[in-house]
């Protein structure tokens, strides 16, 4: 995990490669509404479409719907019971997977900025 360590900055080190998280609605994409593709930041795997983000009001870039590339992962840090999102390529943290999320799947994958890069789609300009 983390073979990209040299091109990340320190914080995004701490968000990827030591599961940190990233402060709630001060974050690159949490109120993004551009349409396009999120990638993972360490490998470049694609991972979210912006057709399926949607503001679960958290402050963290929520998602319903993965590409597939997101492995899921117990995590009992915390003294707490959840699910590691991961990306499925490098195996850097992306955040967490709760049951709460709308239909047609009821999951929300809440994904830190961090560990994400945003493509607008051709002939869109990238902002909210």
């Amino acid at each position: 995990m983390c073979n990209c360590k040299n091109t990340l900055t320190e914080f995004e080190k701490r968000v990827i490669c030591e599961k940190g998280t990233e402060p709630p609605f001060n974050n690159e994409y949490w109120d993004n509404k551009s349409p396009g593709i999120y990638y993972c930041k360490c490998c470049g795997a694609e991972l979210f479409s912006s057709e399926h983000k949607f503001d679960s009001g958290t402050g963290w870039p929520s998602f319903y719907i993965s590409t597939g590339e997101v492995l899921e992962k117990a995590d009992f840090t915390g003294g707490m019971t959840r699910i590691e999102a991961m990306c499925g390529r490098c195996r850097g943290h992306l955040g967490h997977i709760f049951g709460d999320g709308p239909a047609p799947t009821g999951i929300r994958y809440c994904i830190n900025s961090a560990s994400l890069i945003f493509k607008p789609k051709y002939g869109e300009k990238s902002g909210n």
